[in-house]
């Protein structure tokens, strides 16, 4: 099994789970987020249930708008940040892999949230 995330949700799901490819379904509740991290080895594939949800990778310098329906892929090694639209509530499907799953937290400085 994962390890626990560094970080509240407001509910987890595992829905599958393998040594390379973890499929989740992840809950944010207004204000929280998912914070600037990347992974070694596995693309993030967000697919938003319940939104708007926006993801923001490098440095916040690419914004990505999710509505209900729609999905959107952060390769490996990329720093990103996920939460609602303006703070709001979010539900989203996360598709991991394929690989080894990590967590790496970075400092994204001077970015707005």
């Amino acid at each position: 099994m994962a390890d626990a995330q560094p970080y509240e949700l407001e509910h987890r799901e595992t829905v599958a789970e393998t040594p390379d490819l973890r499929v989740t379904i992840l809950t944010l509740a207004a204000g929280q987020c998912v914070p600037w991290h990347y992974h070694s080895e596995v693309t993030d594939t967000f697919f938003c249930m319940d939104g708007p949800m926006v993801v923001q990778t490098q440095g916040g310098r690419t914004q990505q708008e999710l509505a209900p329906g729609e999905r959107y892929a952060v390769p490996r090694r990329t720093a990103h940040y996920v939460s609602g639209k303006g703070g709001g509530p979010c539900r989203f499907m996360l598709v991991q892999g394929v690989g080894g799953y990590d967590y790496v937290a970075v400092d994204v400085p001077n970015v707005e949230q």
